[in-house]
């Protein structure tokens, strides 16, 4: 194991003043960030990383680093995101893995390439190790306070549409804090409003105000970047001991947690010191109560696009009716007494809520600690960015996380890292820098926003990436550490050399199982009996081998331990390795397929919402509405995926094979 005590220190929130009451009025800094949350606290970090001089402005320091909703990080896609993060030396990775409390791969039962590592949080851990990083890293100072407005010049007055970033200007005292590039992360604060019942307050989360309205009017009045409004929810806090938990479905962790950091061995939480998560199901109490309740609740009726992927339960209970939604109840720390009902997002007035709640046999004696309530925030529409995320017109401004109408901690995360790596060097006077679609899940987030633009909150799925089988969480390191050592400049010296171990092991091992080849026959001798097919007369490699469902590397390093045992710490690596080597060669010479293709017409006549292919209700919805008359227009819409053209492609292809067919048996 790697050193414990180096990753795992015990952190302590303690507030140097060097770094919060500094003198801030006479000294230019290289990068800004405004916003204290997860793209922020990335993209500080990521901008001293590359080297930059950084200013990191919050509203309260002791919120930075703050999970101000789902006590959770990964998922299904959102795992990749915390994957490719940890690879460029990002923080939430390690955060995860210190402050978890609940570790488990979701969609094991598919291929690993669509595995979705995730983790339940302990709330207070999380926010003071973000803290505790960020409060001892060089070239970083954190000031508490307020941006009144962005400062910004013309370096060229022929085009009075350009800008160039010189700073911004504090709400206390108007005074001027000067910088060469800025980062704006303000999550849901940007002129954000809450919203609970028919109650509406200024806020960006429930007790601390939104940002100031001048940060909104800098970018929409002096700058003229498009702006748009878009709104999420919370669910209430419930007491745990109000809870008839026996009435429940309980969902033990995995046995042996899977940690974010690829520097990591194992987690900071014990085995068998984590907590389980507890399921339950609505009622039709729960949908009467939403239906009786819609004339007091405000945000439900407002035409603001909410988040399609994480409804409240007054979208879902109005968007299908009499059906019975999941609702999971996540602890909020090893020793809270709050649970979180992940699913019961809602903006009722409190005493409904409570209402709705009891409508539930396991909560029938529920208390509420905090209702819960919507929020309604300001974003810039990502069009006007550049791959690096820097707006197009201002040089020197960057923007990252929920202003690009994102939804998620992982989705700002990646664009925080990678805003600031760019804002950096921008500072630094090097070269912007973009991640392909082809080479990370963050490539494929960034290009999306930036190419498409979003009509509601966006969220990752691995369904968005058309390379996803090589795009595995298993190899983030591989593909984006070097490149982040070698020419980015944000990854570690100690990172490098331990990816760098990692990959020329894997590579030894691959080279060793290549070159141990027998015939079936002989295979069978040495493992007994496998699922090697008889009429096989060829030699079949170790690696090939190694792609069958039941041989193990395991299996083949007891049998040539001489071999294959010294690479046994990689046994799951190299399995996933040999399992989708083909298929990545395949979904390569696919996607070339389609460039050549985009001409292909499609039918006018087509029923999508039938279609017996793997398209999202998302998609489905698009091609219906618009109809696109060929390949080529259908990759160009908005909420389209490559990886739903690719089976858009294959129906066509087949529906045209049959008509064919068809036609030429009745000719016969």
């Amino acid at each position: 194991m790697l050193v414990r005590q180096i990753l795992f220190r015990p952190y302590s929130l303690q507030f140097p003043s060097r770094r919060t009451t500094c003198d801030i009025a006479h000294k230019k800094y290289d990068v800004i960030v405004v916003g204290g949350g997860h793209a922020g606290t990335e993209a500080a970090a990521a901008a001293t990383r590359v080297g930059a001089e950084t200013l990191l402005i919050t509203q309260n320091i002791r919120t930075i680093g703050a999970l101000s909703c789902n006590p959770s990080l990964g998922g299904v896609g959102k795992g990749h995101l915390v994957r490719e993060v940890d690879s460029l030396d990002g923080l939430c990775g390690r955060a995860g893995d210190w402050a978890g409390i609940h570790f488990s791969i979701l969609n094991r039962s598919k291929g690993p390439a669509v595995w979705g590592p995730r983790a339940q949080l302990d709330r207070d851990r999380y926010r003071q190790f973000i803290q505790a990083e960020l409060l001892s890293t060089p070239r970083l100072t954190v000031l508490e306070g307020s941006v009144e407005e962005l400062l910004v010049s013309n370096p060229n007055p022929d085009h009075p549409g350009q800008h160039r970033v010189t700073g911004v200007r504090m709400v206390d005292g108007g005074r001027p804090v000067f910088s060469s590039s800025v980062v704006i992360t303000t999550g849901t604060f940007l002129s954000g409003s809450l919203f609970m019942g028919r109650t509406t307050s200024p806020g960006g989360r429930i007790g601390d105000p939104p940002s100031c309205a001048g940060l909104s009017h800098s970018l929409r009045e002096t700058l003229g970047l498009k702006t748009g409004r878009l709104r999420t929810g919370t669910p209430p806090r419930i007491l745990k001991e109000t809870v008839q938990l026996s009435l429940t479905h309980t969902h033990a962790p995995d046995k042996q947690p899977t940690p974010f950091s690829f520097l990591n061995k194992e987690t900071c939480c014990k085995p068998e010191d984590q907590l389980p998560c507890y399921l339950l199901y609505t009622t039709p109490g729960v949908e009467r109560v939403v239906m009786e309740s819609l004339h007091l609740n405000t945000h439900i009726q407002q035409d603001t696009k909410g988040p399609r992927y994480c409804p409240s339960i007054e979208s879902r209970v109005l968007r299908f009716p009499g059906r019975k939604h999941q609702v999971w109840l996540e602890p909020e720390g090893m020793t809270s007494h709050l649970l979180y009902p992940q699913g019961l997002s809602m903006t009722l007035p409190p005493d409904q809520q409570l209402r709705l709640l009891r409508e539930i046999p396991a909560l029938q004696r529920a208390e509420i600690q905090t209702p819960g309530y919507g929020v309604q925030y300001d974003f810039v529409c990502p069009t006007q960015l550049s791959p690096s995320l820097q707006v197009k017109r201002v040089q020197g401004l960057f923007l990252a996380g929920q202003i690009n109408g994102t939804t998620g901690y992982e989705e700002a995360a990646a664009q925080g890292l990678w805003a600031g790596v760019n804002a950096g060097r921008t500072a630094l006077r090097l070269p912007p820098l973009s991640l392909s679609r082809t080479q990370s899940y963050i490539g494929v987030l960034i290009d999306d926003l930036v190419s498409r633009g979003v009509t509601e909150p966006y969220r990752m799925f691995t369904s968005r990436a058309e390379f996803r089988t090589a795009l595995r969480p298993d190899n983030a390191d591989l593909r984006l550490s070097p490149r982040g050592f070698e020419e980015i400049g944000c990854v570690s010296l100690r990172r490098y050399r331990e990816v760098m171990r990692v990959g020329d092991s894997l590579n030894e091992a691959l080279t060793a199982l290549q070159s141990i080849s027998m015939s079936p026959p002989r295979w069978r001798e040495r493992l007994g009996t496998i699922s090697l097919s008889e009429n096989k007369s060829t030699l079949v490699s170790a690696l090939e081998l190694l792609e069958y469902k039941d041989i193990t590397f395991e299996m083949l390093a007891s049998a040539f331990p001489d071999h294959l045992s010294a690479y046994l710490e990689f046994s799951q690596r190299l399995k996933i390795e040999a399992v989708y080597r083909p298929h990545c060669e395949r979904q390569k010479l696919e996607m070339e397929r389609i460039r050549e293709e985009e001409s292909l017409s499609l039918p006018q006549d087509i029923d999508y919402f039938s279609l017996p292919v793997s398209l999202s209700q998302e998609v489905r919805e698009v091609l219906d509405r618009v109809r696109p008359h060929t390949l080529g227009a259908a990759t160009r819409l908005q909420g389209m995926t490559p990886a739903a053209v690719v089976h858009l492609l294959n129906y066509v292809r087949k529906t045209e094979r049959e008509t064919e067919e068809q036609t030429y048996t009745k000719a016969s």
